[in-house]
């Protein structure tokens, strides 16, 4: 008995019921790699709840992997529980995974061949990849719909071979311009006991039989071989049972497997096929990659639509639109029992109008758009999202097979209660509570090891060291990458540790070491971080390259901050965070000269980022308060490591710091802003760094922009000292609104530029000034307009400009004055309430 299915067809599942309650059969064959007979009686596990997967990987390769994906409703998952449920042996016929795996490895076409019982390919795609692993998964490609139904399971056909879509040819010849749509017609709407049981598959033979005969293998010339194999498992399957064998595989494949052919003629195509190692074991999978748009070649396009019908046979209409109204009502929408009365009732219309048996998912989606969504395709795509396609991910009983990685992180899993979910979640994780730092370490720990099941997101409502924020959701292929990276360990600290290790030897920059030691340090890898830290030093010692040494600068200062919030120790960081400044600050000045414009911007972002890490340096470095106070308000925003810990770093202000880091930066800011061979772009940044430092006075900036607007000064280089004192974030906008002296100082020399050299500066002046708010830039235009002598200050005193006040408003400056209480930790409720205006303005400024 050759029962032809679709896979992942609830209508082709319970006419498989049927055929085989009628039937009776005494063994059960199923298409599928013969490898997992042996995991077939887990199917009947409490714990496990598909929608699941055979799992195949090389072992000695584990991204070598392929993928038999199965449903609740798949034909083939409804024939293993009916022979468990009925205690008939079922067992795996198609091609062993063995070979499998091996094919195409030695041919250089980037995956083994795809099969499975999920596995139909249809028309003109080559196999879809498995993410990150470079290989195809087991369950074939597909560019039509519907094409997994009668499709063959899924070998990799020549790039250049004509594919063959079953359903869509079928589907043309009885008039339909959709392949779904007729499927549903024709089988999904036929109810249980509607006719005879064996009818569909009869029909569905003849069909397949007259498409092979049309289009021979269809581009498929690999099931050839597979259909051999499963026909001399057939013949041995009938010396044993004798006629009562069922054999449930793809409707391609049935008229192959009726064919007659001598056992030597399908031995001799076995003959000489390649071969690997091969484990398999089952894993979760979800709806979302049984869909076609995941690039699964027996995929279809509603998986969670299909499951429904499948799970509610009686009422299929009603129980779905009501699934829906439940969805919206979730979302804030207002859907009652009366908008679910009518989409029904408009489905049920729509389903008469278009000569269709039942309401199919295109008329229920009209019905959804029309009644509850208002004709808006938004709340729809969030209907389709999580219904028709959906986020149901399956689970395996833990004692199914798998690798010691794999049993170790599933161990963590559960005593952190960190469940993998396939729907996208937000987790926000407090490292100051012991459960969430393990946490953290754990997601570290896995991205380390490529296994992406979280990503770091930016965190809202606080910007303290102590908080981290993920978005985690695990994907079925992160079995695969589990499975990889086992060859580093046994448990997950033991394979980061030597991941790390190794990492840090293959590492091509000093910048990609610097990365790895802040990623160690987030993962807790004592063990790996001195190997790290050593690799690093050489490396440091070793590169001349002073932008080399700036990129590596702040990942190692980010290093030492986080490493204190975790509790880590970090003083061979900081020794090696404080060598790698004193170079940068050697060796900047020079490396500074006689550089083109790119090449000064670039440099210009690495002063900017050595800054803000000598700043952060100074800040981890600074004499740790003693008041139990203070230190309970450092738990946010840790001081880090001691001043003891970096050799000549000293706290204090900047006077007594001249001796330290930060006053050996500041002087050389002070080098590169006087240095004449140093680009403007550079330049201007050095000054204005220096000013928002407190380390110039706003009259010695302004002579400093005089003698660069000078018309001694080519513009091109004003311009750019302009882009580096004004521009890039910085600020500079409101520098500009506040100061009129320097507001004066440009607007005197952009007036008094050539034509010709106004057209060269024009695009230079109007990135930076472009990048300013919205806000910033029509004060700047309206101060301008008024012209020198008019402009009064940002303040406005007496100035007459719209949007200044004549004078302080009181109230208003009266109900800021508690937020900047706040803001300044001023305990003195009188400290702010009895300054008169001056004092106020000199606070707020």
């Amino acid at each position: 008995m050759l029962l032809g299915v679709r896979h992942h067809g609830p209508g082709s599942a319970r006419s498989v019921r049927a055929a085989l309650d009628a039937a009776l059969p005494r063994v059960v064959l199923i298409e599928g790699p013969p490898e997992a007979d042996a995991l077939i009686p887990l199917a009947a596990e409490e714990d496990m709840r598909p929608p699941v997967a055979l799992l195949a990987h090389a072992v000695d390769e584990p991204g070598r992997s392929a993928f038999w994906p199965l449903a609740e409703f798949s034909p083939e998952w409804v024939a293993i529980r009916w022979a468990l449920e009925h205690d008939v042996p079922a067992r795996f016929i198609d091609l062993p995974a063995t070979h499998t795996l091996a094919w195409g490895r030695d041919e250089g076409d980037g995956g083994p061949a795809d099969t499975g019982p999920a596995g139909d390919e249809g028309a003109g795609e080559p196999p879809a990849e498995a993410p990150g692993a470079g290989e195809s998964e087991a369950s074939g490609t597909a560019a039509g719909p519907g094409d997994d139904a009668a499709a063959p399971s899924g070998e990799t056909a020549p790039r250049d071979a004509v594919r063959v879509d079953p359903l869509g040819v079928l589907a043309e010849a009885a008039g339909y311009d959709d392949p779904e749509r007729w499927w549903e017609d024709v089988v999904e709407h036929r109810g249980p006991g509607q006719g005879d049981v064996f009818e569909p598959f009869a029909v569905l033979e003849e069909a397949m039989g007259v498409l092979r005969e049309t289009y021979g293998t269809g581009g498929h010339d690999r099931d050839l071989v597979r259909e051999a194999y499963m026909r001399l498992q057939v013949r041995a399957a009938q010396r044993e049972f004798g006629d009562d064998v069922a054999v449930v595989c793809g409707a391609w494949h049935v008229p192959a497997l009726r064919r007659k052919s001598t056992v030597a003629a399908d031995k001799a195509l076995l003959k000489g096929l390649p071969k690997v190692k091969a484990d398999l074991t089952w894993v979760p999978w979800t709806h979302r990659r049984l869909s076609r748009h995941s690039g699964y070649g027996a995929g279809i396009d509603s998986p969670g639509w299909y499951g429904h019908l499948f799970a509610a046979p009686d009422r299929p209409v009603e129980r779905w639109l009501t699934k829906v109204a439940g969805l919206l009502r979730d979302e804030d929408r207002i859907v009652s029992s009366a908008h679910v009365i009518e989409a029904v009732r408009l489905a049920g219309t729509l389903a008469a109008m278009r000569g269709r048996p039942l309401p199919g998912l295109s008329e229920t989606t009209d019905a959804v758009r029309a009644v509850m969504c208002d004709g808006s395709d938004v709340p729809l795509a969030l209907v389709h999202d999580r219904l028709v396609v959906g986020d149901v991910l399956g689970e395996v009983p833990q004692s199914a097979p798998a690798v010691p990685l794999q049993r170790d992180l599933d161990r963590i899993q559960r005593r952190l209660r960190l469940r993998p979910e396939a729907l996208e979640r937000e987790l926000e994780l407090d490292l100051r509570k012991e459960t969430d730092a393990e946490r953290s370490r754990l997601l570290h720990r896995l991205r380390l090891l490529g296994v992406a099941w979280g990503e770091p997101a930016i965190s809202r409502g606080s910007t303290g060291t102590f908080r981290e924020t993920w978005r985690l959701r695990w994907e079925p292929e992160l079995a695969v990458r589990v499975a990889e990276a086992g060859v580093w360990g046994t448990t997950v600290l033991a394979a980061a540790t030597a991941k790390a290790e190794a990492d840090a030897v293959s590492a091509s920059g000093l910048a990609d070491v610097t990365a790895l030691a802040e990623r160690c340090l987030l993962a807790e890898l004592p063990d790996a971080l001195p190997a790290v830290m050593q690799i690093l030093a050489d490396r440091a010692a070793l590169d001349a390259d002073v932008g080399h040494l700036a990129q590596a600068l702040p990942a190692l200062v980010r290093s030492l901050r986080y490493g204190d919030v975790r509790g880590t120790g970090t003083g061979a960081l900081a020794e090696v965070a404080a060598g790698l400044a004193e170079r940068v600050f050697v060796g900047l000045p020079p490396a500074c000269a006689a550089l083109d414009a790119e090449a000064a911007e670039e440099m210009r972002r690495h002063v900017d980022a050595v800054h803000g890490a000598v700043g952060l340096l100074g800040e981890v470095a600074e004499p740790e308060r003693t008041e139990p106070a203070e230190r309970a308000a450092e738990a946010s925003a840790p001081s880090g490591v001691s001043s003891a810990d970096v050799p000549g770093l000293e706290a204090g202000p900047p006077a007594a710091a001249q001796r330290g880091l930060r006053g050996r930066w500041l002087g050389v800011l002070k080098v590169l802003g006087r240095r004449d061979t140093v680009p403007g772009v550079i330049r201007g940044r050095a000054v204005r760094l220096l000013l928002d430092d407190g380390e110039l006075a706003q009259d010695e900036v302004a002579r400093l922009m005089g003698l660069v607007l000078s018309p001694g000064t080519p513009p091109g280089d004003a311009a750019a000292w302009i882009e580096g004192f004004v521009g890039g974030g910085s600020g500079g906008g409101m520098l500009l609104v506040h100061d009129e002296r320097l507001l004066g100082l440009v607007d005197a020399w952009l007036t008094g530029v050539s034509a010709e050299a106004f057209t060269d500066v024009l695009p230079l002046l109007r990135r930076t000034f472009s990048a300013y708010e919205p806000g910033v830039r029509r004060t700047l235009g309206e101060l301008v307009r008024r012209g020198p002598g008019q402009r009064g200050s940002a303040a406005g005193a007496g100035s007459g400009i719209p949007g200044f006040g004549a004078d302080l408003d009181r109230p208003r400056a009266d109900a800021v004055l508690p937020v900047v209480r706040l803001l300044l930790g001023l305990d003195d409720d009188n400290d702010l309430a009895t300054a008169d205006g001056n004092d106020f303005a000199g606070v707020a400024g």
